[in-house]
């Protein structure tokens, strides 16, 4: 039985999710010219830890046979190429054990829910219809135990869907994060922009049973939502359901394959003169 004392610590993360949204920056492109400032002494604890982690590039993957699976090291760099061509090539590619796993032995980091921090991260945006319903997702993330990633608006000023659908799509496509949640006014536009990502296969959910269908029948990586069209519980329990369910196997992972496939480049056909 919920007590006082949890209403007011679910209350707290709801309010700080709220707080997240609106005073963060964005992670999303913005237009101009962006300039990355190192220091002239050497490198910042950031980029001595980025060079020390490897890199995987496409041509790591050219002796291997298509098909074939690949182990990441720990701590890899896979670059969008790659994943590109890995995805081209139907080769698996597979996340290096983290320490703490039961078959490495070193203390894992765990979230509130016991499971491996790594795997659970979920990438949120939104544009300005979305803005005041995605503080409330991010406080109930919170709640149930899952990092999040905010990747703006940071205020319910006009702004263009696209930028953050795209956003919270690469998170997905590149690995950073496991699912993604983009939230507009009607949650179709995000849906289209997202799915344009390679790799992700967006779905826009209006109930329980479209997140089961979603996540069972096609594996949907990224839930977009409708503010316009949801209150604050059917958006929760959408999103609960979507976290939860389990991609389906055999003939709705076959079915899926095929989607991926379009995403393939086609040779070009040339016409008669």
């Amino acid at each position: 039985m919920e007590t006082e004392h949890d209403g007011i610590r679910a209350i707290a993360r709801r309010a700080a999710g709220r707080v997240r949204a609106a005073g963060e920056a964005p992670l999303a492109p913005t237009p101009g010219i962006h300039v990355q400032v190192r220091s002239v002494t050497g490198p910042g604890e950031g980029d001595r830890a980025n060079a020390r982690r490897p890199l995987v590039e496409a041509d790591c993957l050219s002796k291997l046979s298509d098909g074939e699976p690949l182990t990441l090291p720990e701590g890899a760099q896979v670059t969008p190429l790659a994943r590109e061509e890995a995805f081209r090539r139907d080769i698996e590619l597979i996340p290096a054990r983290p320490r703490g796993h039961p078959l490495t032995g070193a203390p894992a980091s765990t979230g509130p829910a016991g499971a491996p921090e790594q795997g659970r991260t979920v990438a949120v945006g939104s544009d300005h219809g979305g803005f005041p319903l995605k503080g409330e997702v991010l406080g109930f993330l919170a709640d149930l135990g899952y990092p999040a990633r905010d990747m703006g608006t940071c205020s319910d000023d006009p702004c263009d869907y696209p930028d953050y659908a795209a956003a919270v799509a690469r998170e997905v496509s590149e690995g950073r994060a496991r699912l993604g949640i983009v939230i507009d006014g009607a949650g179709i536009g995000s849906a289209m922009a997202a799915g344009k990502v390679p790799g992700v296969l967006a779905a826009n959910c209006w109930n329980k049973a479209s997140a089961i269908n979603a996540r069972t029948h096609n594996h949907a990586n990224l839930l977009t939502l409708g503010a316009g069209h949801l209150d604050l519980a059917l958006a929760r329990e959408i999103i609960e359901t979507f976290l939860k369910t389990p991609t389906g196997p055999g003939r709705h992972a076959r079915r899926v394959k095929k989607i991926q496939a379009l995403d393939l480049p086609r040779p070009s056909i040339g016409h008669p003169s």
